[in-house]
């Protein structure tokens, strides 16, 4: 999987950042707790998708060749399932901001839950672990600091047609390694 893909993947991921990042700023936010948000976000966009490489480089030596459509069997699961929530999810997208550590922990964590499972997918294909990592958490927190930034200037249309381009990204990578 080459530097490009990683990027693409990347930038997918922190569509999600971006998105709730837009919902979270219409409420009106402080520029420090948008770099605290941001920062955050981009340490558990590392965080997760180690944890994910690990397990699955763990896998790798156990299912050899089939971990690539393993990988591209997640990948559009994930995509599958951003779309899904983008157009029949009943919910509101935008989660209210604790103003407390944990409450910002716990926002950061759900925010890249899935980039564990991306990870995952990455360690069957044996990306190169530095880079992905570098290139999640840098651009999950580019992405989630533009988003909140925007979102104080912007209606909430934006962030909801991002969410539809990140999922449109990954299954289509998803579906690549599946052919």
């Amino acid at each position: 999987m080459g530097s490009v893909t990683v990027l693409m993947i990347g930038v997918a991921r922190g569509m999600d950042a971006f998105s709730l990042g837009v919902g979270m700023g219409m409420g009106g936010i402080r520029l420090l707790t948008i770099a605290k948000v941001s920062i955050t976000i981009g340490v558990f966009h590392i965080i997760m998708p180690l944890i994910g490489i690990a397990f699955g480089i763990f896998l790798t030596s156990y299912v050899g060749y089939i971990a690539v459509y393993i990988g591209g069997l997640i990948l559009v699961v994930l995509g599958l399932h951003m779309l899904w929530n983008c157009f029949f999810d009943g919910e509101e997208k935008s989660p209210i901001l604790k103003k407390t550590f944990w409450g910002l922990l716990l926002f950061s964590f759900s925010v890249s839950l899935d980039a564990l499972s991306v990870g995952l997918s990455f360690g069957l294909f044996r990306v190169n672990v530095a880079l992905a990592v570098l290139i999640f958490g840098v651009t999950s927190t580019v992405l989630a600091a533009t988003g909140l930034l925007l979102g104080r200037r912007v209606g909430g249309w934006f962030g909801e047609y991002s969410e539809v381009f990140g999922a449109l990204i990954l299954l289509g990578f998803g579906l690549k390694f599946l052919l």
